[in-house]
């Protein structure tokens, strides 16, 4: 059953008028973004922050508001099963349906919200969280995290145990992930390249083994989406460490993992929640 929180507006704290944010399509989102043959970004020319703006245009097209919305990479309008579906809003019973034709039950989609990458992770967590832990019977398992250098950070199960957590709480089998890759800002996908790690399989533990992971096609970071961990990641505007819920970096040169954001269901349309928008600014 989905949650109920009370929705804010996403643009409190502060933020910007939407009208000042540059509309971009997709032909100058892959421009801006990375180039996939060489894979050089272009944040040293723009800066970051103008990086970000760039990539994913204004709010009024791309997600201001709280719903979240399909974002289709230029070329891949025939090969995602939402290609047809670029800047409209998400809705539940879809990647239900993209999940039935699937070898793990496992669908995710590319997406923006509030002009913020993202991708959107459907896992049969609730018909197989009882069942042996085996290979392509995927669930989301909470695992301990640990820092750059090594040291524990804490443990996946400790978002059940604190309220504040409770708007990131697992429901509805479907998990919103911010996807700028800690290594260098990129944008990983869902299975836009094939590959091992993008092969529809699954298996246990968060290993870097098999597929279904969240590849950054610039430098190979690779992250599985159905490990939850607590982690630790620094703000690279003001140095400023923050602790975060997110998905596990399971290999290539990204140093942690990609932080949740916190969503409900709104009948069928998909809204995600303000919650934690620090956890979002490492790349500012």
């Amino acid at each position: 059953m989905a949650r109920r929180f009370k929705l804010r507006p996403v643009g409190e704290s502060g933020s910007e008028s939407d009208d000042e944010t540059p509309f971009i399509d997709r032909r100058e989102f892959m421009r801006h973004s990375f180039n996939t043959a060489a894979g050089v970004i272009t944040v040293a020319s723009l800066g970051s922050v103008g990086f970000a703006s760039l990539l994913m245009g204004q709010a009024e097209s791309s997600g201001g508001d709280s719903a979240v919305r399909y974002w289709v990479p230029t070329g891949a309008e025939d090969t995602v099963w939402y290609g047809d579906s670029h800047l409209e809003p998400m809705t539940y019973q879809s990647f239900v349906d993209a999940a039935s034709s699937s070898s793990t039950g496992m669908a995710a989609a590319q997406g923006v919200w509030s002009g913020l990458p993202i991708n959107a992770i459907y896992v049969p967590h609730e018909e197989n969280k009882t069942a042996a832990l085996v290979e392509n019977k995927p669930r989301f398992q909470f695992l301990d995290g640990y820092a750059v250098d090594g040291g524990y950070v804490g443990s996946g199960y400790e978002m059940d145990d604190d309220s504040q957590f409770e708007p990131l709480r697992i429901h509805d089998n479907l998990i919103i992930v911010f996807s700028r890759c800690p290594h260098l800002c990129c944008i990983p996908g869902w299975q836009l390249v094939a590959n091992e790690f993008t092969a529809d399989q699954w298996f246990p533990n968060g290993t870097d083994s098999g597929g279904n992971k969240l590849f950054c096609i610039c430098h190979s970071s690779r992250f599985d989406p159905t490990v939850i961990e607590k982690n630790r990641n620094t703000n690279r505007s003001d140095g400023a460490q923050f602790e975060y819920f997110g998905i596990k970096r399971t290999g290539g040169p990204a140093p942690v993992g990609m932080p949740l954001v916190p969503f409900v269901l709104n009948g069928d349309m998909i809204e995600a929640l303000p919650d934690f928008k620090d956890w979002y600014a490492y790349c500012d």
